[in-house]
């Protein structure tokens, strides 16, 4: 064949490919062009333990509406915070980032100074690009100072808490906290509110703001107070179970979640809404019977063990998440953000760089999905304290707080001890409770998590080593 010949053939045959190619990414790009985007409901608990609801395993009180998501939707098995604390915890999930890396640590309270930073983006600031209406209700705790609310940082609706339930003049240790405020907007309509009201007032206003948005995307943050102490519950909530207060809130919080899918049902959108549900961190040993339970796990709140970090969680959307399913793969809050732009077909392609990854095909049970991550760093402050990667978990030299004796009961607290632990390495799939260190059986899997975490100091840093991280952001200050 001519030389001439042979190159029209080549370029056809070029043409043919770029044109197979072009149509194989326009398809696969068009859902989030043309569908209409899905609504998103987030329900996040605080201090609510890994077998705080049915279908972890609790027991003496019922929560039917969390566990139907489980049912009709998906149950992620090894679904993560990055620390165990509220402020933290709160500002991976919305701006899918290691709190370390946006400077966002432990819990903020009334003295507190700073907040989120102007230049990060929330899930609400990102959902609104295509589109979304967005409120959150309930707790916030990025920052109570008008820069830091909630409004300035994507939601059109704020009402709750902007810090935790406790932080006021009734603490049972600590008497110096001032007026509790209860914030609509950027606004305080009153102080020290009645608690007992909370769960159904933020109930009540996500029910309203579905109504109100029935006709366009949104997206709905319902942050609840409980099951953090000190413990409320609505007259008609109370003495309902046998687990006693703290069994009577957990049904009130499912109830919220019932009333969000009877709503659902009733305005048509029950297949159009992704619901999730899920918490902050781990349950507050030190309170007893105002506490809940972290099931297998070790330790809870304020600790990197799993009973601190790992959560329930459990997402419904019909006809698209098949129902029943159970994902066994590690993912973190920090996905949720990027997850939510993908299903949403918003564009990131302005901001920060952040650390979670779209597990789109975890949430929807893709046959053999794996997790995104080759590995997550667990941090209490600006100490690394642990990795996971796959089945390993490594924890490294550190210290950390236990109750010294019997846990505390109505309300007050007993006191903690502080603990140490040496280089540990467990494998969370046969020993969930990290009872059995193996690393003197296992020096390979040591090694190569303590690169991982090497890497992990250089980006975000560590107190423990003296590293202060490259690749950190400064929080908002006033």
């Amino acid at each position: 064949m001519p030389a001439s010949s042979t190159q029209r053939v080549l370029v056809l045959v070029f043409i043919a490919v770029a044109a197979t190619w072009f149509q194989g990414s326009t398809a696969a790009a068009e859902p989030a062009a043309t569908s209409p985007p899905p609504n998103i409901v987030v329900v996040f608990a605080d201090d609510l333990g890994y077998a705080d609801v049915g279908c972890f395993g609790a027991k003496g009180y019922a929560t039917p509406n969390i566990d139907r998501l489980a049912a009709e939707g998906i149950r992620f098995t090894d679904f993560y915070v990055p620390q165990a604390v509220c402020s933290a915890s709160r500002t991976a999930l919305l701006t899918g980032c290691y709190p370390n890396r946006v400077g966002i640590l432990g819990a903020l309270g009334p003295a507190s100074k700073n907040g989120i930073a102007e230049g990060e983006s929330t899930i609400a600031e990102v959902l609104k690009r295509r589109g979304y209406a967005t409120a959150i209700y309930g707790k916030w705790h990025l920052g109570h100072h008008d820069k830091f609310l909630p409004t300035r940082h994507g939601f059109d609706q704020y009402f709750g808490l902007p810090y935790s339930n406790d932080m006021w003049p009734e603490h049972p240790t600590n008497k110096s906290f001032p007026d509790l405020p209860l914030i609509e907007g950027e606004k305080i309509i009153a102080t020290n509110p009645d608690q007992r009201n909370l769960t159904t007032w933020y109930a009540d206003r996500a029910v309203g703001f579905i109504k109100e948005n029935k006709d366009r995307p949104f997206f709905l943050y319902l942050a609840h107070s409980m099951p953090h102490v000190p413990l409320h519950v609505s007259a008609q909530g109370a003495g309902r179970t046998s687990r006693g207060l703290f069994g009577d809130v957990i049904e009130e919080i499912d109830g919220s979640v019932g009333r969000i899918l009877a709503e659902l049902e009733a305005q048509g959108l029950d297949r159009k809404t992704l619901v999730i549900f899920t918490s902050d961190n781990g349950p507050w040993l030190s309170y007893g019977n105002h506490a809940g339970s972290a099931g297998p796990f070790r330790e809870g709140k304020g600790t990197s063990f799993e009973g601190g970090i790992r959560e329930p969680f459990a997402a419904r959307w019909p006809g698209t998440i098949p129902a029943g399913s159970v994902c066994r793969e590690p993912a973190m809050t920090i996905d949720l953000l990027p997850t939510f732009a993908e299903l949403a077909g918003a564009d990131r392609s302005g901001d920060r760089p952040i650390d979670g990854r779209t597990i789109t095909p975890l949430l929807l049970a893709q046959p053999n999905a794996k997790s995104p991550h080759e590995s997550f760093s667990f941090y209490w402050g600006r100490e690394l304290q642990a990795i996971r990667s796959g089945r390993w978990k490594l924890h490294f030299p550190h210290k950390y707080r236990s109750l010294a004796g019997p846990p505390g009961a109505d309300g007050k607290p007993a006191p903690y001890q502080e603990r140490a632990i040496g280089l540990s390495l467990y494998d969370l799939e046969s020993d969930p409770g990290e009872k059995s260190n193996l690393a003197a059986e296992h020096p390979e899997e040591v090694e190569r998590l303590s690169r991982l975490a090497d890497a992990a100091r250089e980006d975000l840093g560590d107190s423990a080593s003296n590293r202060q991280g490259k690749n950190v952001r400064p929080a908002g200050q006033l």
